[in-house]
């Protein structure tokens, strides 16, 4: 079984990879986003419960996250293995992560960064917000503030997952073929 954490800034082409290498490996996707959606959409208990911290302007807790997580590996039992995409983006949630998966005999194999400087990053979001109808990719200040925070939270799980032995940078600027035969060769190596 493989487990993959795809990692990168907004931007860098998490969701655009992700939907080749889950048929390409047979892999389930969970994007946290469209797992966060999904449930509140359909009024699930989680949703609900995720969708009264958003209303009162706070970060769903992991709790909450994690648990919408297990429900979505456990829809999934005859998977080859995970595409984790939005998720882990803290220290603490990597490590509930890897509770989580040790609880079921299984661990993450690799964690993949698509790397791109953050002005080429900029200037795909403010065109994919011309089109995605996405006010967070509209705005230049709001973008550079999520990169901030990733900055912030999310950058030091590259030492965490280095210390493990399963972190794999991987350039992420060139067309979409090119990038998906740099995440390829590093999968197939695993």
């Amino acid at each position: 079984m493989i487990n993959i954490v795809l990692f990168g800034k907004p931007g860098a082409g998490k969701g655009t990879q992700a939907e080749f290498l889950k048929g390409k490996y047979n892999l389930t996707h969970l994007s946290t986003g469209d797992i966060f959606r999904f449930n509140m959409k359909n009024d699930t208990a989680l949703g609900q419960l995720a969708k009264s911290y958003i209303e009162q302007g706070d970060l769903v807790p992991d709790e909450v996250t994690i648990k919408m997580l297990e429900d979505e590996v456990a829809k999934n039992p005859d998977s080859k293995g995970f595409l984790f995409d939005g998720f882990p983006r803290t220290i603490a949630q990597a490590e509930a992560l890897d509770v989580f998966l040790a609880g079921k005999d299984q661990s993450i194999t690799a964690t993949i960064a698509l790397e791109a400087d953050d002005e080429i990053l900029v200037a795909r979001l403010l065109e994919r917000g011309k089109t995605s109808g996405r006010i967070d990719d509209q705005d230049e200040e709001k973008i550079r503030n999520r990169y901030q925070e990733y900055n912030e939270k999310t950058a030091p799980l590259m030492e965490y997952y280095t210390n493990q032995n399963k972190f794999y940078p991987v350039n992420g600027i060139g067309s979409i073929a090119e990038i998906t035969e740099r995440l390829s060769t590093v999968i197939e190596s695993l």
